[in-house]
């Protein structure tokens, strides 16, 4: 996997908004442009946990930027952040539209814009945080540069950690709901081109709600674990082309990217795992 430089030894969040505030983080200038931090990386690699790190030590809110976890419904298989998980910090664009409808990355530039005036508008810092790399890009491309500074966070882990872990992660989906879920979803036309029914974890499971009920125990459980295999195959698929998004748009766009490597806090568990994150990076986005 290709290993960027860590680009500064300075606090990765130097990012004050622009009006007067008290709190030493908030060093002025009236003049400047305010600030936002985009916070990027594979799916599975922390980012919303690294966003709400930050909005917990500083005034802030959350943009989220998923093209899956925009849309109400499938909480488990999209990985929505939970009420409980998100420690009181407000986030925008965080299950609100239609799932039946389609959301495209001009219209999440456009209601993401709508958000940063709303959130700059309580003297808060704006934190976008999400896997959707087309949906930033947007954003960035529109007339956002001319209005802000920002800072992108960029969480990495190794591809082979990463994987392990997000087939993990899957089992513990499926031990929590997620085949009822995706159940919810099933469509007897095939059809699952269209919103919230593209989310990997929706159309693997297609064969195995139709078929089941003419197929013994035996061949039912056979289909089942086919399915589950495809949703962590096709979701190991997505962090691989999702790292070399990132990759391009660093060289191609020539963002600014502040690289933190996560991947020794995903080897360990429990209080070690905590620790060496909080060491390899929430300490460095935050101080």
């Amino acid at each position: 996997m290709f290993m960027s430089q860590q680009i500064t030894q300075q606090p990765l969040i130097n990012l004050p908004p622009r009006r007067i505030n008290t709190n030493p983080f908030f060093n002025v200038r009236k003049l400047e442009k305010e600030k936002v931090v985009i916070v990027i990386g594979a799916t599975g690699t922390g980012k919303s946990r690294l966003s709400i790190d930050i909005a917990t030590r500083f005034p802030s809110e959350v943009i989220n930027s998923d093209k899956m976890q925009v849309y109400d419904g499938l909480d488990i298989i999209t990985n929505k952040v939970t009420k409980q998980e998100q420690r009181g910090v407000p986030h925008h664009l965080l299950g609100i539209i239609d799932p039946f409808s389609d959301f495209s990355a001009t219209n999440f530039s456009d209601m993401a814009m709508l958000s940063l005036d709303t959130i700059f508008g309580r003297d808060r810092l704006p934190i976008i945080a999400g896997g959707s790399n087309s949906y930033v890009e947007a954003l960035i491309d529109s007339n956002f540069q001319s209005k802000y500074e920002y800072c992108f966070l960029w969480v990495d882990v190794s591809m082979p950690v990463l994987h392990s872990f997000v087939s993990k992660r899957v089992d513990k989906m499926v031990a929590n709901g997620m085949v009822d879920e995706a159940e919810e979803f099933f469509d007897p036309a095939g059809d699952y081109s269209r919103g919230i029914k593209r989310a990997i974890g929706v159309p693997e499971f297609d064969s195995y709600f139709r078929y089941r009920s003419l197929l013994d125990d035996e061949t039912q459980e056979k289909l089942l674990q086919e399915a589950i295999s495809k949703v962590k195959k096709y979701t190991c698929k997505l962090a691989s082309r999702q790292m070399g998004k990132i990759q391009r748009l660093r060289n191609i766009k020539g963002w600014k990217i502040h690289r933190l490597d996560a991947t020794e806090a995903f080897k360990k568990q429990g209080k070690e795992a905590e620790e060496e994150w909080n060491k390899l990076v929430t300490v460095p986005s935050t101080t």
